[in-house]
């Protein structure tokens, strides 16, 4: 095996409770965030790379990570954003036809701790039960205090704003300029595979920074407005708050995915909450209320949208339930072609169920 001798290493939780593991590949260092599980079976390399996750420490529940390797094409954005690794085995040695390098070397490249040996199960179950919360792992595994001060010092993604540290800096195209269909995107940590599914359904999409205005996203003259998901808490965002309002008052088409969802919802006067653990995976089961079917979804998030709230306005339907724990997924205004949901319909990794999503925001600006 690859790396007999590798440094000890561990997993700090704020509560002070205190997990092993040993560091993978030669490297040293520490790293702070958010702990957090993933239930996916598959699809590390997304994971990783998907900008809502930024900040965070990814405890992945797949006993095996890195056994496929790595695929080019198979990244949500720029680089690694997840903030740490923590996970059983590690596999150094992958076996895949498509794939372009090891995940250890991936890692490395993006500069990123990893932790494995750790037990897993014991940790997400400590999750479970005392909620997420922030977190350091590290190879300097003597200097315990040293550590838990300067977690102290981390500040709680409760009240966090993080758009800005995955948003776009300047404007730039995606698509086939030539689509039927024009739209402006408000970047607040946006996939790539819902650009690709926008793009495959003939559209043009011009996306924008996160603190963009209304003006300057009307300034394409689009056909419709997407808001992205992305990481951090919601209600720190008023200048995207602020946007979404001017789309709603505009009557146009109007699509929001995970953080796009809760700001649609903060717009509307109603509040976010921070979730006791979140949801975080590719099986998650969503009821259609318009429809009465069921999906299996791929998830997300550490915030959700008040439910009483939401049941109580009189221009906003529910119109998707977790149900799992009967939390807000789906949500449309009343009389305007807006409409969003908390969870992820493009994927990547995760079923195909809810894709008809986009084919809808489509028929919404068909019709307007």
């Amino acid at each position: 095996m690859k790396y007999q001798t590798r440094k000890k290493a561990l997993i700090l939780l704020a509560d002070g409770t205190i997990f092993h593991g040993k560091a993978v590949g030669g490297k040293q260092g520490t790293a702070f965030g958010e702990v957090c599980f993933n239930t996916g079976m598959t699809g590390y390399q997304e994971i990783f790379t998907d900008p809502s996750y930024f900040g965070q420490l990814m405890v992945t529940t797949n006993a095996h990570i890195g056994n496929y390797g790595v695929n080019s094409q198979e990244i949500e954005s720029e680089g690694v954003k997840i903030a740490g690794l923590i996970c059983r085995n590690f596999s150094y040695n992958y076996s895949r036809d498509i794939a372009d390098d090891s995940l250890e070397n991936f890692l490395d490249q993006n500069n990123l701790l990893a932790i494995s040996d750790v037990d897993t199960r014991a940790l997400v179950g400590y999750i479970r039960d005392n909620g997420s919360q922030n977190a350091v792992i590290s190879t300097d595994v003597d200097n315990i205090e040293s550590l838990k001060k300067q977690l102290a010092e981390v500040p709680d993604m409760k009240g966090l704003e993080l758009a800005s540290k995955v948003s776009t800096k300047e404007p730039y195209f995606f698509g086939d300029e030539n689509a039927t269909y024009k739209i402006s995107a408000l970047d607040i940590g946006i996939k790539k595979n819902i650009l690709r599914n926008l793009a495959q359904r003939d559209c043009y999409i011009k996306v924008f920074p996160y603190n963009s205005s209304f003006t300057e996203l009307s300034s394409f003259n689009p056909d419709g407005y997407f808001l992205s998901n992305g990481p951090g808490d919601p209600q720190p965002l008023t200048k995207a708050i602020a946007t979404a309002k001017d789309i709603l008052d505009s009557n146009k088409p109007l699509f929001g995915i995970c953080l796009g969802h809760q700001v649609l919802a903060l717009a509307n006067g109603i509040s976010t909450f921070k979730m006791h653990n979140g949801h975080r995976g590719i099986n998650h089961p969503i009821k259609n209320l318009l429809t009465g079917k069921g999906e299996i979804t791929s998830q997300n998030h550490g915030f959700a949208v008040n439910r009483q709230e939401t049941q109580a306005h009189p221009d906003v339907e529910i119109t998707h339930v977790h149900l799992n724990d009967n939390t807000v997924a789906g949500i449309r205004i009343k009389n305007k072609p807006v409409f969003s949901v908390q969870y992820h319909p493009e994927a990547s990794p995760g079923p195909h169920d809810a894709r008809y999503l986009f084919d809808q925001f489509i028929e919404n600006m068909k019709n307007q």
